[in-house]
């Protein structure tokens, strides 16, 4: 029988919540889907290979434009499953790098105002 460790009450997604994971220097990048999630940290379900990155300590971006975001440390793997918990002590330079989607959006518009 498995004892409930946690002190915060977990938010469960039926269907996952879709987001994406990104190394702290922007190397690298994998779509995820949001299992549960409290104020402490949350379950991921990372799409793709995650045996060949780096999952110690990485950024959870929540909106295609990156603006929102968490830094994250992985607590636990269980296959393609990761358990993390939110850092909350972030340093001056902690942000993610611009998202590929974000900067292709940014050009889009700079060249709609450009044709007006």
């Amino acid at each position: 029988m498995v004892t409930e460790r946690r002190n915060y009450e977990r938010v469960q997604f039926g269907r996952g919540y879709v987001a994406r994971v990104m190394a702290i220097d922007g190397t690298w990048q994998r779509d995820c889907h949001i299992g549960d999630v409290s104020d402490t940290g949350a379950k991921l379900r990372i799409c793709g290979a995650i045996n060949a990155i780096d999952t110690q300590e990485f950024f959870l971006v929540l909106s295609p434009t990156g603006n929102a975001f968490r830094r994250c440390e992985r607590v636990w793997v269980n296959g393609d499953e990761v358990g993390v918990r939110f850092l909350k002590e972030l340093p001056a330079d902690s942000r993610p790098p611009a998202a590929p989607a974000r900067a292709k959006a940014a050009r889009r518009r700079g060249r709609r105002k450009a044709s007006k």
